[in-house]
Protein backbone atom coordinates (compact mmCIF):
# COMPACT_ATOMS: atom_id res chain seq x y z
CA UNK A 1 0.00 0.00 0.00
CA UNK A 2 1.69 3.32 -1.23
CA UNK A 3 2.14 5.71 1.86
CA UNK A 4 2.28 8.40 -0.58
CA UNK A 5 -0.55 11.59 -0.38
CA UNK A 6 -2.01 14.02 -2.90
CA UNK A 7 -1.69 17.81 -1.80
CA UNK A 8 -5.15 17.41 -2.10
CA UNK A 9 -5.49 15.34 0.51
CA UNK A 10 -1.91 16.47 2.61
CA UNK A 11 -4.15 19.93 2.46
CA UNK A 12 -7.42 18.52 3.85
CA UNK A 13 -5.44 16.51 7.22
CA UNK A 14 -4.12 20.16 7.65
CA UNK A 15 -7.17 21.62 7.51
CA UNK A 16 -9.12 18.74 10.27
CA UNK A 17 -5.30 19.21 12.33
CA UNK A 18 -5.70 23.15 12.20
CA UNK A 19 -9.18 22.97 13.18
CA UNK A 20 -9.11 22.85 16.72
CA UNK A 21 -6.80 25.86 17.01
CA UNK A 22 -8.92 28.07 15.16
CA UNK A 23 -11.65 27.05 17.22
CA UNK A 24 -9.47 27.72 20.19
CA UNK A 25 -9.46 31.22 19.41
CA UNK A 26 -12.60 31.76 17.66
CA UNK A 27 -14.54 34.50 18.94
CA UNK A 28 -17.96 34.13 19.75
CA UNK A 29 -19.20 37.26 19.42
CA UNK A 30 -18.13 37.59 15.27
CA UNK A 31 -18.99 33.88 15.21
CA UNK A 32 -22.44 33.98 16.01
CA UNK A 33 -22.83 37.14 13.21
CA UNK A 34 -21.01 34.94 10.85
CA UNK A 35 -23.55 32.13 11.48
CA UNK A 36 -26.32 34.95 11.71
CA UNK A 37 -25.35 36.43 8.57
CA UNK A 38 -25.38 32.90 6.72
CA UNK A 39 -28.05 32.08 7.85
CA UNK A 40 -29.75 34.80 7.06
CA UNK A 41 -28.54 34.62 2.93
CA UNK A 42 -29.69 31.14 3.16
CA UNK A 43 -33.25 32.65 4.05
CA UNK A 44 -33.65 31.07 7.63
CA UNK A 45 -34.93 34.23 9.42
CA UNK A 46 -35.04 32.28 12.76
CA UNK A 47 -31.83 30.83 13.03
CA UNK A 48 -30.17 34.03 12.26
CA UNK A 49 -32.25 35.92 14.89
CA UNK A 50 -31.49 33.54 17.40
CA UNK A 51 -27.37 33.57 16.54
CA UNK A 52 -27.97 37.71 16.89
CA UNK A 53 -29.20 37.66 20.03
CA UNK A 54 -26.70 35.43 21.02
CA UNK A 55 -24.09 37.71 19.99
CA UNK A 56 -25.81 40.04 21.76
CA UNK A 57 -26.01 38.22 25.20
CA UNK A 58 -22.24 37.43 24.79
CA UNK A 59 -21.34 41.58 24.08
CA UNK A 60 -23.54 42.40 27.02
CA UNK A 61 -21.69 39.85 29.66
CA UNK A 62 -18.13 41.07 28.58
CA UNK A 63 -19.28 44.80 28.68
CA UNK A 64 -20.79 43.53 32.24
CA UNK A 65 -17.34 42.42 33.22
CA UNK A 66 -15.15 45.48 32.26
CA UNK A 67 -17.83 47.69 34.06
CA UNK A 68 -16.92 45.44 37.56
CA UNK A 69 -13.58 46.42 37.42
CA UNK A 70 -14.38 49.97 37.83
CA UNK A 71 -15.53 49.05 41.51
CA UNK A 72 -12.19 49.28 43.22
CA UNK A 73 -10.30 46.80 44.98
CA UNK A 74 -10.39 46.75 49.03
CA UNK A 75 -8.01 48.86 50.38
CA UNK A 76 -5.17 47.54 52.98
CA UNK A 77 -6.68 45.76 56.07
CA UNK A 78 -10.08 45.09 53.98
CA UNK A 79 -11.29 41.77 52.27
CA UNK A 80 -14.20 42.19 49.71
CA UNK A 81 -17.16 40.13 48.29
CA UNK A 82 -16.90 39.73 44.45
CA UNK A 83 -18.55 42.73 42.42
CA UNK A 84 -21.86 41.95 41.55
CA UNK A 85 -23.89 43.90 38.04
CA UNK A 86 -27.45 43.87 36.78
CA UNK A 87 -26.85 45.44 33.26
CA UNK A 88 -28.74 45.08 29.97
CA UNK A 89 -32.22 43.53 29.34
CA UNK A 90 -35.37 44.19 31.27
CA UNK A 91 -34.02 44.92 34.19
CA UNK A 92 -31.70 48.27 32.17
CA UNK A 93 -34.92 49.37 30.89
CA UNK A 94 -36.49 50.05 34.61
CA UNK A 95 -33.44 50.19 36.64
CA UNK A 96 -30.54 51.18 34.26
CA UNK A 97 -26.79 49.73 35.00
CA UNK A 98 -26.28 48.58 38.64
CA UNK A 99 -23.06 47.47 40.20
CA UNK A 100 -22.37 46.96 43.69
CA UNK A 101 -19.60 45.47 45.94
CA UNK A 102 -19.26 45.36 49.77
CA UNK A 103 -16.01 45.14 51.52
CA UNK A 104 -15.41 44.53 55.69
CA UNK A 105 -12.61 45.75 57.60
CA UNK A 106 -10.65 42.73 58.96
CA UNK A 107 -10.09 43.79 62.28
CA UNK A 108 -13.45 46.16 63.20
CA UNK A 109 -15.88 44.22 60.68
CA UNK A 110 -17.01 47.45 59.78
CA UNK A 111 -18.89 47.46 56.42
CA UNK A 112 -18.54 49.78 53.49
CA UNK A 113 -21.48 48.97 50.76
CA UNK A 114 -20.85 50.95 47.04
CA UNK A 115 -23.55 51.32 44.53
CA UNK A 116 -23.74 52.64 41.24
CA UNK A 117 -26.70 53.31 39.24
CA UNK A 118 -26.21 54.46 35.27
CA UNK A 119 -29.41 55.78 33.24
CA UNK A 120 -31.75 55.26 35.74
CA UNK A 121 -35.20 56.90 35.40
CA UNK A 122 -35.29 57.47 39.05
CA UNK A 123 -31.98 59.69 38.44
CA UNK A 124 -33.89 62.70 37.02
CA UNK A 125 -36.03 62.93 40.72
CA UNK A 126 -32.54 62.62 42.57
CA UNK A 127 -31.36 65.43 40.57
CA UNK A 128 -34.06 67.68 41.49
CA UNK A 129 -33.25 66.92 45.09
CA UNK A 130 -29.31 67.27 44.54
CA UNK A 131 -30.09 71.20 42.99
CA UNK A 132 -32.02 71.95 45.92
CA UNK A 133 -30.11 72.09 49.23
CA UNK A 134 -32.99 73.98 50.88
CA UNK A 135 -35.12 70.79 49.89
CA UNK A 136 -32.73 68.20 51.08
CA UNK A 137 -32.54 69.95 54.89
CA UNK A 138 -35.99 69.43 55.70
CA UNK A 139 -34.49 65.95 56.58
CA UNK A 140 -32.12 67.36 59.43
CA UNK A 141 -30.41 63.89 59.14
CA UNK A 142 -29.57 64.84 55.64
CA UNK A 143 -26.32 67.63 54.59
CA UNK A 144 -25.48 68.88 51.49
CA UNK A 145 -22.18 67.81 50.14
CA UNK A 146 -19.78 67.91 46.92
CA UNK A 147 -16.73 66.21 46.06
CA UNK A 148 -14.47 66.80 43.11
CA UNK A 149 -17.16 69.20 41.64
CA UNK A 150 -19.83 66.82 41.56
CA UNK A 151 -22.94 67.42 43.83
CA UNK A 152 -24.26 65.08 46.05
CA UNK A 153 -25.70 64.30 49.84
CA UNK A 154 -24.50 63.22 52.69
CA UNK A 155 -27.32 61.45 55.74
CA UNK A 156 -26.84 59.85 59.49
CA UNK A 157 -29.36 57.94 60.51
CA UNK A 158 -30.35 57.62 64.40
CA UNK A 159 -27.43 54.70 64.41
CA UNK A 160 -24.89 56.60 63.49
CA UNK A 161 -24.34 54.97 59.78
CA UNK A 162 -23.30 56.97 57.09
CA UNK A 163 -24.94 57.83 53.67
CA UNK A 164 -23.15 59.81 50.70
CA UNK A 165 -25.06 59.99 47.59
CA UNK A 166 -23.01 61.63 44.58
CA UNK A 167 -24.64 62.67 41.59
CA UNK A 168 -21.65 61.64 38.53
CA UNK A 169 -22.55 64.12 35.92
CA UNK A 170 -26.53 63.75 35.24
CA UNK A 171 -26.49 59.83 34.36
CA UNK A 172 -24.53 58.04 37.04
CA UNK A 173 -25.42 58.20 40.93
CA UNK A 174 -22.66 57.18 43.02
CA UNK A 175 -24.19 55.79 46.44
CA UNK A 176 -21.55 54.51 49.57
CA UNK A 177 -23.47 53.26 52.58
CA UNK A 178 -20.88 52.25 56.03
CA UNK A 179 -22.41 50.45 58.69
CA UNK A 180 -21.51 48.77 61.71
CA UNK A 181 -18.88 51.33 62.71
CA UNK A 182 -17.77 52.33 59.43
CA UNK A 183 -17.24 56.38 59.16
CA UNK A 184 -16.79 59.24 56.64
CA UNK A 185 -13.01 58.80 56.70
CA UNK A 186 -13.26 54.92 55.62
CA UNK A 187 -16.26 56.08 52.99
CA UNK A 188 -14.43 58.73 52.03
CA UNK A 189 -11.11 56.28 51.11
CA UNK A 190 -13.05 54.09 49.17
CA UNK A 191 -14.76 57.63 47.15
CA UNK A 192 -10.51 58.23 46.43
CA UNK A 193 -9.87 55.11 45.18
CA UNK A 194 -12.78 55.26 42.68
CA UNK A 195 -11.71 57.26 39.16
CA UNK A 196 -15.17 59.09 38.48
CA UNK A 197 -14.08 60.07 35.16
CA UNK A 198 -13.10 56.74 34.06
CA UNK A 199 -15.88 55.47 35.88
CA UNK A 200 -18.64 58.29 33.43
CA UNK A 201 -16.61 57.31 30.11
CA UNK A 202 -16.84 53.48 30.49
CA UNK A 203 -20.97 53.34 31.73
CA UNK A 204 -22.01 56.58 29.46
CA UNK A 205 -19.48 56.06 26.27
Amino acid sequence: MSMHRTPRALAAILALTLTPLVSAHADPVTDQIDAGRRSYEAGDSRVAIQALQFAIAEIESQLRQQQLKLLPEPLPGWSADDPVSETGGFAAMIAGTNLARTYRNDSSGAVVQIGVTADSPLLAMMGMLMSAPMLMQTDPRNSPYTYGGFRGMMETNEDGNIKITLLVGTRILLQMEGRDGADRQMLEAYLKAIDLTDLEQALLG
